[in-house]
């Protein structure tokens, strides 16, 4: 094969070495290219005004080839200079063809053309890099954005679950929370409706108990109705009774709730609410003692009174009798047994009680013993089946579920702890509070995405432009290299990746 045909074969990452090792430049290169740049600062002072050199000379680094299109574009500009010898009188061509002499002499050029292609193929993966780490901030970015878009629903869907419960809007949560308070007697006329119910597992119940005095204030609730305490304690109706007002205690700023965010329309709902599974079990404060130590007014009272801000129908009590047979019921004995947190404890405990019961019978029942080991000592009326006894213990649960749901719970502890009130609210309108800062983060995080967005699309032209400049200066380096060789091909490999950008 012909040595001719062979190609030279030259890394672009070694290029220098490769020049330096065959003397085509000497070693002391940067020292000359130094004094050339100096003299093209001070040439380009004085420029003539021409459109093929503002583009040659925007934004681009001045080589020995820029050098090249310079002195030919002089030549059309400064041709009214030149003189019939072929020399230029004009100052900007003479400086310019000393520069082109300068980079000429001892190949400085070509050096100076291997440095800038080997600082090229550093810029162009440089860029890649910062593009690609902010396209990465980009997703970094909106991800943040969907946590907290999460975050916001996840706080208004809770917000939206209590007032649900409450049965209110949030937008007036002290009016709201005083006419909800003030509903609750219907709540409490569902549990009296429903009681009769248990007639049938009480007398069941009594058949196994040697306590004539069990479940008192379940089966006082049966007999008299959802009396006041005061007539469950002294065993007589009052004569009157003073119910204390309601008040809820909240701050402006708990109050009143941003009517866009707080505004949650639910409906009319009915005392029995079913929330499916999306509970939010919410316990402030402490127990609320009861104190039972008011006195009793035994003066001549000839009508009965109702004093507070509600009526006695509203607040579920139940008079049942007058004239001189009762006192005066006040503070915790003006409430009804079921609206009193002391006794509407007592009476869960004991329906628990009812339904413990139940459920041991009905696993005697099922069991393939005739006799258990904890009544095996007791006759038993045996008419009643499982089926029976199932039927029983539905009805203790239905029971419970009107006594236990979310929304009484609330109501019932907005009206008797003002703490409780206090805490609910706050909870409520914080979560509003918490709303709008995710809103406003997320506002300055889209407007982020909008400013890296920009940053890494003005970086792509940039990458372009190199790999452009990059191309075409490795041509220029691989033909003179050639043309040193009697014309041989010459190949630089291993430069900038030219791969377009996504």
């Amino acid at each position: 094969m012909n040595e001719q045909d062979i190609p030279i074969e030259i890394s672009a990452t070694k290029l220098l070495e490769w020049l330096e090792s065959r003397k085509i430049v000497s070693k002391n290169w940067q020292a000359q290219v130094r004094e050339i740049r100096s003299k093209i600062s001070n040439a380009l002072n004085d420029m003539p005004v021409h459109p093929e050199l503002v583009k040659l000379l925007s934004g681009s680094y001045i080589n020995y080839f820029h050098c090249l299109q310079i002195v030919e574009i002089l030549k059309t500009t400064e041709a009214d200079t030149k003189s019939l010898f072929g020399r230029y009188g004009s100052q900007r061509m003479n400086d310019w063809q000393s520069i082109v002499r300068a980079y000429e002499k001892d190949s400085v050029y070509l050096a100076e053309a291997g440095q800038i292609l080997q600082r090229q193929n550093v810029e162009v993966p440089g860029l890649r890099k910062q593009r690609n780490k902010i396209g990465q901030m980009i997703d970094d970015t909106e991800d943040r954005i969907k946590d907290l878009i999460r975050s916001e629903e996840h706080l208004l869907k809770e917000r939206q679950i209590i007032c649900q419960q409450l049965g209110i809007k949030g937008s007036n949560l002290k009016e709201e929370f005083i006419g909800r308070i003030k509903k609750l007697p219907k709540f409490y006329d569902e549990i009296v409706k429903a009681l009769p119910k248990l007639r049938k597992a009480i007398d069941y119940y009594l058949e196994f108990s040697s306590n004539s005095e069990f479940l008192p204030l379940v089966r006082h609730i049966l007999e008299y109705g959802n009396t006041t305490v005061y007539q469950f304690i002294y065993n007589e109706p009052p004569l009157s009774v003073e119910v204390p007002p309601i008040t809820v205690e909240l701050t402006d700023n708990e109050v009143v709730a941003d009517g866009d965010q707080g505004g949650i329309d639910f409906g009319d709902l009915e005392p029995q609410i079913d929330f499916g599974e999306g509970e939010v079990q919410i316990d402030f404060g402490d127990d609320i003692v009861v104190q039972d130590d008011d006195g009793i007014d035994w003066g001549d009272v000839s009508d009965v009174a109702v004093v507070g801000d509600i009526s006695l129908e509203e607040s579920g009590i139940v008079v049942a009798g007058s004239g001189l047979d009762g006192g005066v019921a006040r503070g915790n004995e003006a409430f009804t047994v079921l609206d009193n947190p002391l006794h509407r404890d007592q009476f869960l405990d004991e329906i628990f009680e009812l339904q413990a019961f139940l459920m041991m019978r009905l696993y005697e029942l099922k069991s393939d013993q005739s006799n258990s080991f904890v009544f095996s000592l007791i006759e038993v009326n045996s008419k009643y089946d499982v089926n029976s006894v199932d039927d029983m213990h539905t009805c203790v649960q239905n029971i419970l579920n009107l006594t236990s749901n979310e929304a009484l719970d609330h109501l019932h502890r907005l009206k008797h702890s003002p703490k409780y009130a206090k805490i609910l609210a706050g909870k409520l309108q914080q979560q509003l509070v918490t709303v709008d800062k995710t809103r406003s983060i997320r506002e300055i995080l889209k407007e982020k995405i909008v400013t890296l967005s920009s940053e890494k699309e003005n970086i792509r032209p940039v990458i372009a432009r190199l790999i452009a400049n990059t191309k075409h200066l490795q041509q220029q380096i691989e033909n003179d290299i050639s043309k040193r060789y009697k014309g041989r091909n010459v190949i630089l490999y291993g430069g900038v990746d030219t791969d377009p950008l996504d």
